[in-house]
């Protein structure tokens, strides 16, 4: 692996490592597969590296002699209901593949637990630079490049929200209607069902949540995780050669992937708990463009109306916050030994206290009148 400090060679947002203890797999068993059911493999032993930072489905780099390819599983422990679906994830990308090129390409699906022990797929090896929370050494960056990057992150995120799902065959991969309400109530009840150490401000947030949930009328496929270290970027950082990490892919309402976009686009005047609990470049330059020119590009690309935008950021916040809290329940419960989860549920009270900080200062009002 090339490797610069906050950059990876490589198709993930993570760096590669040798596979954490409890979360290797038979190699032979999977290989055996993969050549029964894609296509014979070189002789070499198949070689495994995991990627390191990811906190949800595990992801391993595999290669045997010159074939390479990544393969993706659920993670261990209980897990919520429909969470960490192999197949479903395999066959919506597979579907969504021919209309948006961003998508690395399944290859083979594997719903035999005898395996190892539980379903995965194997995919296509995107590569790319990962920009996380550096940028590269010994690499000038120019405001423009950046701003030229910031557009393209807009721009592809438009682009996905405009695809006509139904044509790609991706209608009953989702259920749009009442898509923000069952997202409001279930990630509460997700939050009921992790709760440790009691979070000031939950009960507003939930309540308000509850009272303010938009009526919508457009849907479209959504990422539910689009944030800039999910991208593989080209060499001179302004342009994107894949888009990664689509477990929580949907068809839903297009406003709610948009807020998710926005929580994860830091900035430099966001709190330090935020700037830490979300570290992200897009705080440390101004090259990067504002969360208001973010949403400006998008209306004008997608040609929408944005309305009630303060609803769908605090929602986003509030999502994020009960996602960290429930792999810090996974970890006190001990079904983890990820000690990177020791400390998430300060994670999970910044960001529930930042969806209270959106519900009370409402930044984003004016773009309703």
């Amino acid at each position: 692996m090339n490797r610069l400090k906050g950059v990876v060679f490589v198709n993930e947002s993570k760096e590669m490592t040798d596979v954490r203890d409890g979360e290797d797999f038979d190699r032979k068993a999977v290989k055996s597969y993969i050549s029964d059911n894609y296509g014979q493999l070189p002789s070499p032993p198949l070689e495994v590296k995991q990627f390191s930072t990811g906190v949800s489905n595990l992801t391993y780099f595999i290669r045997s002699g010159g074939w390479e390819a990544v393969l993706r599983r659920p993670p261990n422990g209980p897990l919520p209901p429909k969470a960490h679906d192999m197949k479903r994830e395999s066959e919506f990308l597979t579907k969504l593949h021919p209309y948006f090129s961003y998508v690395p390409e399944p290859y083979v699906m594997c719903e035999d637990t005898s395996i190892i022990g539980v379903p995965f797929y194997v995919m296509e090896r995107k590569k790319g630079i990962v920009l996380d929370e550096e940028f590269p050494l010994n690499m000038e960056i120019t405001n423009e490049q950046i701003q030229k990057l910031s557009h393209h992150v807009v721009d592809r995120l438009a682009e996905l929200h405009t695809i006509d799902y139904e044509e790609a065959g991706l209608s009953h991969f989702g259920y749009p209607d009442g898509f923000v309400e069952r997202q409001v109530h279930g990630w509460i009840k997700r939050y009921d069902k992790a709760k440790t150490y009691s979070i000031p401000y939950v009960d507003k947030v939930c309540k308000w949540l509850i009272d303010h949930i938009p009526q919508t009328t457009i849907s479209s496929v959504i990422h539910n995780d689009y944030k800039l270290n999910n991208m593989l970027l080209t060499e001179d950082l302004t342009n994107i050669n894949a888009i990664l990490d689509w477990e929580m892919v949907t068809i839903g309402d297009p406003l709610f992937d948009l807020g998710g976009a926005l929580v994860y686009w830091v900035q430099k005047d966001d709190p330090d708990t935020i700037q830490e609990s979300l570290p992200s470049i897009t705080a440390k330059s101004d090259g990067f463009i504002s969360r208001e020119a973010f949403i400006e590009r998008y209306a004008s690309k997608t040609n929408s109306n944005i309305q009630a935008i303060d609803f769908y950021v605090a929602l986003n916040y509030f999502k994020l916050g009960v996602a960290v809290q429930q792999i810090y329940y996974r970890w006190k419960m001990g079904k983890s030994k990820d000690e990177r989860f020791a400390t998430f549920h300060q994670r999970a009270h910044h960001l529930i206290q930042q969806a209270y900080e959106i519900i009370d200062k409402k930044p984003f009002s004016f773009l309703d009148k």
